[in-house]
């Protein structure tokens, strides 16, 4: 075996980090032939077991208790058994010389620890962390999605020896994705009435600049979906709740996602703190306008495909920013849809795999 997969990501709910895992490995695997020699371990509880033709599926008895605990001792223990590398997709990885090939997708929680308030919030602060400086001196190879997050982690890092290589994230995964409608009987989702925005409820997603302009706009309309992660709760939830303007969805699903991206007046991503950002990919994908903020990586990688506002100041009329669209807002579009594919992601994993088989 030359390279072992941490299937960590099959074991946990699926958001931006686990989709990206998933996504690139399901390509991956078109790129291998059966002389490739890589493998993942499936623990006995994942939630999804992958049907893959060339990754060698290696099914594991035991159950993946605490992702502490495999991702930092028990994946290395595989990696060793099976004489491989290790691909980490997660923020996490093995201790030490174990590190292997690593994300890092951003280094939030370095970056801002003003959002990390709660005893709970702060332990997952220092085990990120942990996490981050783990990677950056032990890995054989660094990987991150964007050139922010890249900058980002040399800057504070302060370390030659990273190698880091830029594998951005995709959004082919909404083509299969069916589209459909929610009830709304009170007519809030009428087609082409409303802003959306999705989100994982997390403080940096920054949904006090929506409570802001919704108070300060009664006539515009918000809908807002997203499952709080516990012990992560923007404040703002308590004032939105409370505004006739906007609309908490609570959790929806990805057919009802899609339907809203196709139906709302702009997707809004007012987050003001991403490594990559996929929801806005998702928005442009079904021909949805997006207002995003003007902050890390969304500029690299929306560029002329976008409104920006800024995410600290919600004096600005989003009606007139969507009237002043450039002339050739339609092939700015196509243009970052072709440019950040999963499929292009998975080439590019693929060709590092191989280039640097000889250096491990």
């Amino acid at each position: 075996m030359k390279y072992l997969i941490n299937s960590n990501f099959l074991c946990r709910n699926l958001t931006g980090i686990e989709r990206f895992a998933f996504e690139i490995c399901k390509r991956l695997d078109k790129l291998l032939t059966s002389n490739d020699y890589i493998g993942i371990i499936i623990p006995s509880n994942a939630k999804t077991v992958p049907q893959f033709q060339n990754i060698k599926i290696i099914k594991s008895d035991k159950q993946l208790k605490s992702f502490p605990l495999w991702d930092l001792f028990q994946f290395a223990c595989w990696c060793k058994r099976f004489q491989a590398t290790g691909i980490n997709f997660s923020n996490t990885a093995p201790l030490g010389r174990n590190c292997g090939i690593s994300f890092i997708h951003d280094i939030y929680a370095k970056q801002y620890p003003q959002d990390f308030c709660s005893i709970k919030e702060k332990l997952v602060r220092l085990y990120s962390c942990f996490n981050y400086r783990n990677i950056v001196h032990n890995a054989k190879k660094v990987l991150t999605v964007s050139d922010f997050s890249k900058e980002q982690i040399q800057k504070i890092y302060k370390t030659i020896k990273l190698n880091i290589e830029v594998i951005p994230n995709g959004w082919e995964h909404f083509r299969d994705v069916k589209y459909e409608s929610l009830a709304d009987s009170d007519g809030f989702l009428t087609p082409g009435t409303f802003y959306f925005t999705l989100g994982s409820l997390q403080k940096r997603k920054n949904l006090g600049w929506i409570a802001k302009y919704a108070v300060d706009h009664p006539e515009e309309k918000f809908a807002i979906s997203g499952k709080a992660v516990s012990g992560f709760v923007s404040g703002d939830i308590a004032v939105l709740k409370n505004l006739p303007n906007v609309k908490l969805l609570g959790y929806v699903t990805d057919s009802q996602v899609k339907w809203l991206m196709k139906n709302c007046k702009a997707f809004i991503f007012p987050s003001y703190y991403e490594g990559f950002g996929i929801p806005p990919l998702e928005a442009l994908s079904v021909g949805a306008k997006i207002i995003i903020a003007n902050a890390a990586s969304l500029p690299e990688i929306y560029k002329n495909s976008a409104v920006y506002i800024n995410p600290y100041d919600s004096n600005c009329n989003l009606e007139n920013l969507l009237t002043n669209l450039p002339s050739d807002y339609n092939y700015k579009v196509a243009e970052v849809l072709n440019n950040y594919t999963y499929d292009k992601a998975a080439q590019k994993l693929y060709n590092i795999l191989q280039n640097n088989l000889q250096e491990f």
